[in-house]
């Protein structure tokens, strides 16, 4: 999850540069930007390792698919370049290179532009990891920015590789649609794994509350919250991508734009339920942590009761008066001590019979 002191601080860095000015805002992941390629239609596939900027744009003439992935932004020289010779918008290229961006899309008539949040979880401790990916639909090319190697599209380019599904017969929209559907996808699998998380910190809450389990929780609402802010906007994104009216968008592919809103809205729908069940945890290990507390005072409460009327028999036969008829008494001290007993056991058998032990 992004850390607030720095956020503060690439906004105080971004803050006065002209409007277009492409400023790399985020962390640096890797040491060189490397582009990569899948070029397709129906009877064709060629793929291609560490291109250039000038090759890819070759490919774009032709009438074939060309998915170009880009993975690092930091590089601002390269991705100008790229935005050069693919006719990008400056404004597009600043919003590429700052990966604080809010998910977003923008319709530049010539082509595209969408920006994502690619999501990973492994635990509660190491929180959620995100990655920013910047998508531009052209004509007849997708263009991918990726802040670093490793995403969650190994499906979308093994349909391609494989010709499996209807992608090879289909255009660059429906690959942008296959990008978009991958990254709503892990989304799901990120819940999923909450889910299981949150049920076991639930068994915790009822059979355990430790002073770490409220920890754990306050993890996951931070957790809830980020995927909240994360997915809200792409719920936007996606209906104005749908809606767009574009060229660049044809029908076939608008169906299925229409089925991934559906979806965005089962993740907002999972989220919500989940924060509603981690606040009700919140309330239930507040409840606990009371209801053991109140147990061991009634424990001690108990204790002292059977105890204040012995402490009274043996506070009045320690005072040092000297004619205190029990005081000579050859049976007086087993006496008093089997009337201690008596009254303990009496009160104890009173407790037991209110269930109040």
């Amino acid at each position: 999850m992004p850390d607030r002191k720095n956020h503060s601080s690439w906004a105080h860095e971004k803050a006065g540069q002209p409007p277009g000015t492409p400023l790399f805002i985020g962390r640096q992941k890797m040491e060189e930007v490397r582009l990569s390629y899948m070029r397709y239609n129906e009877n064709l596939y060629e793929e291609k390792e560490n291109t250039t900027p000038e090759e890819c744009v070759e490919l774009c003439s032709s009438s074939d698919v060309v998915w170009i992935n880009v993975e690092g932004i930091h590089d601002t020289k390269t991705i100008e370049k790229i935005g050069e010779l693919f006719n990008i918008h400056s404004l597009t290229i600043e919003d590429i290179v700052n990966t604080m961006q809010r998910p977003k899309f923008e319709d530049f008539n010539r082509y595209l532009f969408i920006v994502l949040k690619m999501l990973g979880y492994s635990n509660i401790n190491t929180g959620i990891e995100t990655e920013q990916v910047s998508v531009i639909l052209g004509e007849n090319f997708v263009i991918t920015f990726q802040e670093k190697p490793g995403d969650v599209f190994d499906t979308v380019r093994e349909y391609i590789r494989g010709c499996r599904g209807r992608i090879r017969k289909a255009g660059a929209d429906y690959l942008a649609y296959a990008i978009i559907d991958a990254v709503v996808d892990s989304y799901f699998l990120i819940l999923e794994t909450i889910g299981d998380q949150i049920e076991t910190i639930e068994d915790q809450v009822i059979l355990d509350p430790k002073s770490e389990t409220i920890s754990l929780i306050h993890k996951f609402k931070r957790a809830m919250l980020f995927m909240r802010r994360t997915v809200w906007p792409l719920r936007e994104e996606i209906a104005l991508l749908e809606k767009s009216g574009s060229d660049l968008v044809r029908k076939p592919t608008a169906v299925f734009l229409r089925n991934l809103y559906d979806h965005t809205i089962q993740v907002i729908d999972t989220v919500e339920t989940y924060r509603d069940i981690i606040s009700g945890m919140h309330d239930t290990y507040l409840s606990s942590v009371s209801n053991r507390m109140n147990e061991v005072m009634k424990v001690l409460t108990i204790l002292a009761t059977i105890f204040i009327p012995l402490t009274f028999i043996t506070g009045v036969y320690g005072m040092n008066f000297r004619y205190m008829p029990e005081l000579y008494w050859k049976y007086g001290y087993f006496a008093t001590i089997g009337l201690m007993l008596i009254i303990g056991l009496a009160m104890f058998a009173h407790f037991k019979k209110r269930k109040w032990i």
